[in-house]
């Protein structure tokens, strides 16, 4: 049972975890119109990396276990709205990407916790958002058969759901994409820092 002084920042948490995951996923449908880089970058790549600090932050504070509690209820809120409004493949791509990488960002920074403070952070973000890129992009643009010549637009409208493919150069804006989600987890480490004064770390 939480403490009563963790109740609000835990639902604090969670409120946030699914407002910029829901962000990101309306955000991941527009391409940066500006400087060339519509074939590189989409908006979505400027928030959802902060979703990794929420993570860290609810890991520090909670411990793994309640962290895990955060990930599962943002991820459950976030799919729902997606679903309404993105598309119903970005919500499911999305959803994916975010459960498994935001677990193995758990897992990482729960090792590391005892290390120098920026070390659980920083590596827990690199692993984590190379495994979100890769999962996410690759179910979310990819437009092509992926068994036979079956398309992920065909195999969702077997059971009912209908889709259309945004026909991205998901590899590109997958190799872009991991490259701000690398230099947000670097500036992401001066919220995080300024943070931890406030912020009672759950015991290793």
């Amino acid at each position: 049972m939480l403490a009563p002084a963790d109740r609000q920042p835990f639902f604090l948490a969670i409120a946030v975890m699914a407002l910029i995951v829901l962000a990101s996923n309306i955000l991941v449908q527009h391409p940066v119109q500006y400087w060339g880089l519509q074939d590189y970058l989409t908006f979505g790549a400027f928030t959802y990396p902060f979703a990794f600090l929420v993570t860290d932050m609810a890991n520090r504070r909670f411990g793994p276990a309640r962290a895990r509690r955060v990930v599962y209820v943002g991820f459950a809120i976030a799919v729902l709205l997606s679903v309404y409004f993105a598309t119903p493949r970005i919500a499911i791509a999305s959803g994916t990407a975010f459960l498994v990488a935001h677990l193995i960002d758990i897992g990482v920074f729960n090792r590391l916790r005892s290390f120098a403070w920026w070390l659980p952070p920083l590596v827990s973000s690199v692993i984590a958002s190379g495994i979100d890129t890769a999962i996410f992009f690759s179910f979310a643009f990819h437009c092509g058969p992926v068994i036979g010549d079956t398309t992920i637009t065909q195999m969702l409208a077997m059971v009912g759901i209908a889709d259309t493919c945004f026909a991205f150069s998901w590899q590109t804006l997958a190799i872009v994409d991991y490259g701000v989600k690398l230099a947000i987890a670097l500036i992401a480490l001066i919220p995080y820092a300024a943070l931890l004064r406030y912020t009672r770390p759950a015991p290793v």
